[in-house]
């Protein structure tokens, strides 16, 4: 047996090990188990409340799409990046370059990185220029509450990019006075300090953050400096609820190889401002702004040589309104207007708008079966318009059982890099087609026990003017088209379990199979880096009286690939005013690349402590 073979199939006998483990007790449905102890710490999985993927909150077991959950705030020192936390999701595909603050491109379910859809408290984030800086967050991870990820289409509510799914990076709203600090060291001259605080006072609340972390690098010209810092200011009226957030980010890093064979250095920075005021309980509005600069230099050692300065901005107003007719059942609709430009000495001066309404439907039939209808109509300057419908029904067969199935439409424009950027190994194309996508799929989620949850999905992806950079032979340039007959079908599945005692385990598997006669002879840049299969096993435990330990396992086989496993571990202490943790990455020291001809860094560690110079009570 092939060894990738032999480590799937270990991973799958440890999957089905654990589930009959679990269910040999007595199976209790959700509702008829008493409350657990406090001390024992377990909490019903069902109940988590998501809005992503719905017009409004509802619970994650109520919900008919796949969506994915992840508290930020239970077990901050055992994650130091938004990275780490998306590798816990398996249908969620990282292609990074590096560790702590280099870029990383973000993936779902196979699809191109400028599939997904990135908000930040419901806003757009995408990045118009490239989305090789869609994950450029101004927003410290320390200060988020959720990452919520929206497996499949998802252009109805949230417009355009949305075709392989939606992650929301939601910010967190005090609710008591604190403030602490912290710093950390570890291989590659890595240093990070990190400080959050939150005043509280009435109906007013106030948070400041800021977080850097440098590194000079595992290689030549690997080097980095992330820095980002943000304020948020709530305050409660007879009006509603007004929430304002500032942020802004700085990364210069060594850029070796990333583009090519050159010793490149490049430096983004980006700044976000938004608004959200309430309008009584059914009604919201909301305004968000970004800009986003890009500094590229082909060869650090010679900055004249070849460079590319781009200013990239992007607006987005928004009113929401609900209409609650009975508790059965309501209908959601929305204006959204939109616009970004931008001004590059390489891709020109250009600027577009567009303006999208939509309508959601959301009732119960009876006491087992939920329904959702929804459209959206995209108005786009250039004489664009595209209508975005979407349907998912939800059943309960069992108090504990929940069939699901969904369809969705979704689009993406081009990024001003598809339509005009130039360089001397890439050339882009003005006349790009925008791409869309269908997506069915069908599933079903489990909760034999109170904290115990069991899902499984399987879809299928068919896409239109699919945007790729091909090439006839290596010694050939990078052209930017548009493709045909291109698809990705897969299934996924995922195991969570909230043990007793503040154990969580966590195991997640992706298989995915996408159509490779598109290309005709030609040779991809991006299409096939996808994961064929892409497993997950993260578990969280105390380890005696003073630390608990969080360990990530991910075994993944990309296309053509041999599979590789990558082995990170942290050990922290998360109680009292003095908590200190150690971050080890990597520990299976393997060599492997998440772009092709980029290397990943090797075994590292970085140890620190937080302290509370203000301990909320």
């Amino acid at each position: 047996m092939p060894v990738s073979a032999k480590i799937f199939a270990t991973f799958f006998v440890l999957l089905c090990c654990q589930i009959t483990w679990s269910l040999s007790e007595p199976q209790l449905y959700a509702q008829d188990l008493p409350a657990a102890p406090a001390s024992q710490n377990i909490e019903p999985v069902r109940t988590t409340v998501t809005v992503l993927g719905d017009p409004t909150p509802v619970l994650l077991g109520d919900s008919a799409r796949s969506v994915v959950v992840m508290d930020t705030q239970e077990h901050q020192l055992a994650y130091n990046t938004v990275e780490d936390y998306l590798r816990t999701d398996s249908s969620v595909q990282i292609n990074q370059r590096g560790a702590g603050g280099y870029p990383a491109d973000l993936s779902i379910r196979g699809t191109s990185f400028e599939q997904t859809l990135v908000l930040i408290d419901g806003f757009r984030a995408n990045d118009a220029q490239t989305a090789h800086n869609n994950l450029d967050l101004p927003v410290p991870l320390d200060t988020m509450a959720n990452i919520e990820v929206l497996h499949g289409a998802g252009s109805t509510l949230y417009g355009a990019d949305a075709l392989g799914g939606v992650v929301d990076f939601v910010t967190q709203r005090p609710t008591l006075n604190s403030l602490w600090v912290s710093a950390g060291a570890g291989s590659f001259n890595e240093n990070q300090q990190t400080f959050v605080g939150n005043l509280v006072h009435g109906k007013w609340a106030e948070q400041l953050s800021g977080h850097r972390d440098f590194s000079s690098g595992f290689m030549y010209d690997r080097d980095y400096r992330n820095e980002s810092a943000d304020s948020e200011t709530w305050l409660t009226s007879p009006l509603g609820v007004t929430d304002v957030l500032l942020g802004g980010s700085d990364t210069p890093f060594g850029a070796n190889n990333f583009y090519g064979n050159y010793p490149s250095f490049e430096r983004t920075k980006g700044w976000f401002a938004s608004i959200q005021q309430g309008l009584g309980a059914k009604t919201g509005i909301g305004y968000a702004y970004r800009r986003h600069t890009d500094n590229f230099i082909l060869l650090r050692n010679d900055p004249s040589f070849y460079a590319n300065n781009h200013i990239d901005t992007s607006w987005q107003a928004i009113a929401r309104r609900q209409l609650q007719w009975t508790h059965s059942g309501g209908i959601y609709y929305g204006l959204d207007f939109d616009g970004d430009g931008i001004h590059s000495n390489n891709l020109g001066v250009h600027a577009r708008n567009w303006g999208a309404g939509y309508v959601d439907l959301n009732t119960r039939a009876g006491k087992r079966t939920t329904l959702s209808l929804g459209a959206r109509e995209e108005i786009i300057s250039g004489g664009y318009d595209v209508l975005s419908p979407t349907a998912a029904i939800a059943y309960a067969v069992l108090p504990a059982l929940k069939l699901r199935a969904s369809s969705g439409y979704g689009f993406r424009l081009p990024t001003y890099t598809d339509l005009y950027y130039s360089d001397p190994t890439t050339v882009g194309n003005a006349n790009l087609k925008p791409e869309s996508a269908w997506n069915y799929e069908g599933g079903f989620d489990w909760y034999p026990r109170r904290a115990i949850v069991f899902s499984a999905t399987g879809f299928y992806s068919p896409q239109s003017n699919f945007i790729d950079y091909v090439r006839t032979s290596p010694a050939a340039m990078w052209h930017a088209t548009n493709l045909n007959g291109f698809a990705f079908a897969g299934s996924e599945a995922s195991f969570d379990w909230r043990m007793r005692y503040g154990q969580e385990l966590n195991l997640s598997w992706t298989w995915l199979d996408g159509a490779q006669s598109v290309l005709h002879g030609l040779q991809s840049e991006y299409v096939f880096n996808y994961p064929v299969h892409n497993g997950v096993l993260n578990w969280y435990a105390n380890a005696g009286r003073w630390f608990v330990v969080n360990t990530r396992l991910n075994v993944q086989q990309r296309f053509h690939q041999t599979a590789y496993p990558v082995w990170d571990v942290s050990l922290v202490h998360e109680r009292g005013r003095v908590q200190p943790f150690v971050q080890m990455t990597n520990l299976s020291n393997t060599g492997y690349d998440e772009i092709v001809g980029v290397r990943m860094p090797g075994r590292a560690f970085i140890g620190g402590v937080k302290i509370w110079l203000l301990h909320p009570r």
